[in-house]
């Protein structure tokens, strides 16, 4: 009788769309790994077949794999690519968060049309595995919200200002020069590259379909290295928060920068790390954190996903839910106020504040004369009342530049 360990494992062909950074690391990590993931699934991967540029032939990629990774970015050619992929009955793995938070809906459906599998760990904070936690570990828990810092560059760049007190411009340049950042960085300091996860977090967390057209967001370039320096007088850190929430009329998916007090436990994450915070009243709360970049570590995300299609269970169901989004939620703010120091001023804004129902939980004034600065934390308020005050405020004639609003996130755990 022959040993069953002595056997041959299948061959499990990867044909690799793109071989960037990422794309890369992936073909190596494929080979250095082969073995062991042999050992565990009877499978052995290799790569069948590479696309780049000036190299090979999607539909010779495609047709010669069992699994398909797509890590070129951007949405086209890589949507045609994979629904290409997904009709000839192939599984796909991608690293592809805007392709997901603008097509994943019909994605998932043609994936289930078919009965493949559409993974898509490292499209969601690098090396975290968020993706499979919400899809597997709490699958069965009524998440409340999901709080994220999910884009490196961005959280880079709010570190350096932190620790070094150098503006926006400087940190953004030091970003790029160590590789955090892109030639480009508009989706990520815009904050559309976050809104993009987010909106896949938010369709797994509360099973509804959202789309990146859903999400509202904001991104850091209009941040100041003052708005740093009052944050650590005030006991608070910036960072560009994801938020996915559940409220009895519905569902808020939003991009912002945001203080967060010391005891939250997103506040203590720098540099180009990202994290997320699960919360639901079984679990009270989880937080997940890692490196959100680099080819390594998205390559190690890709790896878990293209294991996990070698043995599944199938892929995203359908969803179950379809609560409506909401624009206007309640939150606290930092107002950082540029104003001529006269008799009356604060007791104006405070009028005014008071008007719109906010109330003032702190206060903090610099300067004299007319270059006087007033820094307030004002208590919990619906963001489109706290928006008409600060509209009023900035008409006022001892007000010297527009206001600057900024979200605090009060909870500490």
């Amino acid at each position: 009788m022959s040993d069953p360990a002595a056997t041959d494992p299948a061959i499990f062909r990867i044909g690799l769309l793109g071989h960037g950074t990422v794309g890369a690391s992936v073909d190596d990590l494929v080979g250095a790994r082969s073995g062991r993931i042999a050992e565990i699934t009877g499978f052995q991967p290799v790569i069948s077949g590479i696309l780049t540029r000036s190299r090979g032939n999607v539909d010779d990629v495609i047709d010669g794999a069992d699994l398909v990774v797509e890590v070129m970015g951007g949405l086209e050619p890589a949507y045609d690519y994979v629904v290409r992929a997904i009709r000839a009955g192939k599984h796909v793995v991608t690293a592809n968060k805007q392709l997901l938070g603008v097509h994943g809906e019909e994605l998932w459906a043609l994936a289930r049309e078919h009965a493949v599998q559409l993974r898509f760990e490292a499209a969601v904070a690098g090396g975290v595995p968020v993706i499979r936690v919400l899809q597997e570990s709490l699958v069965g828990d009524h998440i409340d919200r999901v709080h994220g810092i999910v884009n490196g560059t961005t959280n880079f760049i709010l570190s350096q200002m932190a620790a070094t007190g150098a503006p926006y411009a400087q940190a953004l340049a030091e970003a790029q020069r160590l590789g955090y950042a892109e030639a480009d960085p508009s989706d990520d300091v815009n904050g559309k590259d976050a809104a993009a996860k987010m909106a896949i977090l938010a369709r797994l967390a509360f099973n509804t379909p959202v789309s990146l057209e859903d999400v509202r967001y904001e991104g850091i370039e209009h941040l100041t290295a003052d708005d740093m320096s009052y944050a650590d007088e005030l006991g608070l850190s910036l960072k560009l928060i994801g938020t996915a929430e559940r409220f009895e009329a519905g569902l808020s998916v939003r991009v912002h920068p945001a203080f967060l007090y010391a005891g939250h436990p997103l506040a203590a994450i720098d540099g180009p790390f990202n994290a997320v915070t699960i919360e639901s009243q079984a679990i009270t709360e989880i937080t997940l954190s890692g490196p959100g970049a680099g080819g390594p570590q998205t390559a190690s995300a890709v790896l878990g996903d293209i294991i996990s299609a070698m043995i599944p269970p199938a892929s995203t169901p359908e969803v179950t839910d379809n609560l409506a989004i909401l624009d206007d939620v309640e939150s606290a703010f930092y107002l950082h106020l540029e104003v001529a120091d006269r008799p009356g001023v604060l007791a104006q804004i405070a009028e005014i504040l008071g008007l719109q129902g906010a109330s003032i939980k702190s206060v903090v004034q610099k300067g004299l004369g007319d270059n006087a600065r007033l820094v307030m934390v004002v208590h919990p308020i619906l963001e489109s009342r706290l928006f008409a005050a600060v509209d009023l405020i900035g008409a006022l004639t001892f007000i010297r530049s527009a206001p600057r609003a900024i979200r605090v996130i009060e909870e500490q755990f």
